[in-house]
């Protein structure tokens, strides 16, 4: 039984892990995404210590991501198709297999860029349909709708406990023994994963024969999506915020070498910081009650994350770069996992699949661009203007969505009703407004 809606503490903040089939997945996806940050920040390193290049940062950043901006929205259409549960499990044996390729590389010392370059771009398109069907899947693993924010709260606490973890394990391990071990270990996470997703008992969810055309589905989902204000509205703003301020995460090695003179524990540090705010924030999100107020905290926190921004482009001690990448981290988490959640409590679930997939490709896939644009951007004006303008930008969308919040929580209340998520009560007035989304 889940826990209470009255439940206090720990009961509350954790109740999504009284699920058997979530229990399974958020211990295995634990140890897997530990991995997956060993495997990013050894990639970045590696692809600094091999070019010292920005641009080429940008371009490794950018052939990750393509591939969701280009397929996530057929990826959508077909998750709402295919049995997601075995989807998931494909896609974690082909994470593995890239990962496995790498260390080889690595380890036998034939790596070149192109390499890099080319299972990266494998990785991406194997993205493109894990996070959607990801996405969609938690609706299935948790049997109370009502502790659906708190799941999706915990999935991001996963991804920040690693990234916590993980890179500051990843920098003692490069500097000890280099990039190769980091690839390995992730390849070896992936066991615990596949393992946990194929111990859950799924009872699939009916869906009917889809014989329209893969086309038709698409533009139906984009129809809904993009016809529906609410959801267009988190969705540019996650575009805007991933295009613009999300790219510091590919200039990181630059901040780390050359502008605080450090080296790869440095830079471990710096992401590691990143993952103490964003964790502190996934738990702020998971001890909520319920969406209400959400839709002013997105609009907080994508300020909070532009000045942390801010404040880590002009620092030049390891210190106030850290602190600041606590802010930062926290703004960022807070801001999307939020997104998340009420886009899950307002989607209708025949489309379920092709809104995350149109999530998916504004936080995932916009970010390609946004890793390019950085890296020559940062090749002209430097890594810390370059962050300046993407803290600046974060700021100036999150005011202007800020602006259009009572059209928002007017169109998402009746929704939030019919759900029983929100009482019958009349429209909100000046005073009761902020009780709303």
């Amino acid at each position: 039984m889940s826990p209470s809606p009255n439940s206090t503490g720990l009961g509350m903040t954790f109740r999504a892990l009284s699920h058997r089939n979530y229990r399974l997945f958020f211990g295995g996806q634990s140890i897997s995404l530990i991995g997956t940050w060993l495997q990013l920040t050894a990639v970045s390193w590696l692809v600094f210590r091999l070019t010292q290049s920005s641009f080429l940062l940008g371009v490794v950043g950018f052939t990750s991501r393509i591939p969701t901006f280009v397929l996530a929205s057929f990826a959508g259409v077909l998750v709402d198709r295919w049995n997601r549960h075995r989807l998931l499990v494909a896609t974690q044996v082909f994470s593995l297999i890239q990962a496995l390729l790498l260390a080889i590389l690595v380890l036998t010392g034939t790596i070149a860029i192109w390499h890099i370059i080319v299972l990266t771009l494998f990785l991406g398109i194997v993205n493109a349909f894990d996070v959607p069907v990801r996405q969609s899947f938690v609706v299935e693993m948790i049997e109370r709708r009502e502790d659906l924010g708190n799941a999706i709260a915990l999935n991001s606490s996963m991804v920040n406990g690693a990234r916590l973890l993980g890179p500051s394990v990843a920098g003692t391990l490069i500097a000890l023994m280099g990039e190769g071990l980091c690839f390995l270990l992730n390849a070896l996470s992936f066991v615990a994963v596949i393992a946990a997703l194929l111990g859950m008992r799924i009872t699939p969810k009916p869906r009917q024969a889809q014989k329209t055309p893969l086309w038709r589905g698409l533009t139906e989902g984009y129809r809904y999506a993009f016809g529906f204000f609410p959801i267009w509205s988190l969705l540019l703003l996650v575009a805007l915020v991933s295009f613009m301020a999300m790219p510091y995460t590919v200039l990181m090695p630059v901040f780390a070498g050359e502008i605080l003179h450090g080296g790869p524990q440095t830079l471990g540090f710096l992401l590691a910081a990143t993952g103490v705010g964003a964790l502190v924030g996934t738990l702020f999100l998971a001890s909520r009650r319920n969406v209400l107020g959400l839709g002013r905290i997105i609009a907080m926190a994508s300020i909070l994350f532009g000045i942390g921004l801010i404040g880590f482009s002009f620092s030049r001690v390891f210190w106030l770069s850290a602190a600041m990448m606590v802010v930062t981290g926290f703004g960022m988490m807070v801001q999307m996992t939020s997104t998340n959640t009420v886009l899950q409590t307002i989607v209708e679930e025949d489309k379920r699949g092709r809104v995350m997939s149109f999530y998916t490709m504004a936080f995932m896939g916009m970010v390609p661009f946004g890793s390019l644009f950085s890296g020559i951007l940062a090749s002209a004006i430097g890594a810390p203007g370059t962050t300046l303008v993407g803290g600046i930008s974060c700021i100036l969308g999150a005011l202007l969505f800020a602006r259009k919040l009572p059209d928002f929580r007017k169109m998402v209340r009746p929704i939030y009703q019919e759900r029983g998520i929100l009482s019958e009560r009349p429209l909100p007035t000046a005073s009761t407004e902020h009780q709303g989304t």
